[in-house]
């Protein structure tokens, strides 16, 4: 199975027509996914690949194609407004891949997006796949293979190299999602973990985090008490110097509860495996499984 997104999933891009849109888009209809439809204001009529019909408005794409998901490649100055417009259509998974998104913009989104019963992923995010069903961002489908272990991830490319590690090893995976490192993110790391747990066929997880905060800390706590499959951790940032901001806008050390030894302390009192280094992935699995 798959957490999120699946066969089932009716994508709707906004902003397909611009640099960024267009190529992924492309990308996600080759890998398979349903793109029913894409969004640009005043460019409605038009036909995307031969495949996605263009509309003015995510409400008009949700009447005429019953999408259901929409993936959002816009500036960050209207990245919100195009969240909004979403969660307003009565879209159920909102992926937001846009970076530089201001935090006080997030402040406003982020609750209205709760407020009408959808989840969202991210901002500054690669997205979600489910390999061999969907794919919806800009995780590349041919690193990915269908298989048991869940991803979830804060980082960005470095997920990828953990995923072509299990792959190359022959650890497929369920589902791989990027959560995004900014400040105020819309899906957790306990949220994806949860799903995890509950999905009969994840048989273990992988989880990547960073510097900065204590989200890390808050998953360990609750994979102590809430997770029983086997989950193999890492943190990015290991040799980042206190105050540095490091990649992505959350990941900055603040005192002690932000260094990487002291999350990957907590994983490891929470009974986690943790990685020094993304090849650790696999021998530890094998450890685990």
């Amino acid at each position: 199975m798959s957490v999120f997104i699946d066969q089932s999933t009716r994508l709707v891009v906004q902003g397909i027509t611009g640099r960024d849109g267009s190529f992924h888009a492309k990308q996600m209809i080759s890998y398979g996914t349903k793109v029913v439809a894409g969004v640009t204001p005043g460019k409605g009529g038009q036909l995307f690949e031969g495949v996605a019909p263009v509309f003015n408005t995510v409400a008009q794409a949700v009447r005429e194609t019953q999408a259901n998901a929409a993936v959002i490649y816009v500036p960050a100055a209207v990245a919100a407004s195009a969240i909004f417009e979403a969660a307003d259509a009565g879209i159920a998974l909102v992926v937001c891949i846009t970076e530089g998104i201001p935090v006080l913009d997030m402040t406003r989104a982020m609750p209205y997006v709760t407020e009408h019963g959808a989840r969202l992923i991210g901002p500054n995010c690669p997205g979600l796949i489910s390999p061999g069903k969907s794919k919806v961002g800009i995780i590349p489908g041919n690193i990915c293979k269908p298989g048991t272990i869940g991803v979830v991830s804060r980082s960005g490319t470095l997920t990828y190299e953990i995923i072509h590690q299990l792959s190359t090893h022959g650890y497929g995976q369920s589902t791989c999602v990027g959560i995004g490192g900014d400040p105020i993110i819309g899906t957790s790391f306990i949220q994806c973990l949860s799903a995890f747990q509950a999905d009969p066929e994840t048989e273990a997880m992988v989880l990547i985090g960073e510097i900065g905060g204590t989200d890390e800390q808050q998953a360990a706590d609750f994979i102590q008490h809430g997770v029983t499959k086997p989950v193999i951790g890492f943190i990015a940032g290991q040799t980042a110097p206190p105050g540095r901001r490091m990649g992505h806008a959350g990941a900055i050390i603040s005192g002690s509860s932000g260094t990487a030894a002291e999350k990957m302390a907590a994983l490891a009192r929470a009974g986690i495996s943790v990685m020094k280094r993304p090849a650790d992935v696999v021998p530890l699995l094998k450890e685990r499984l």
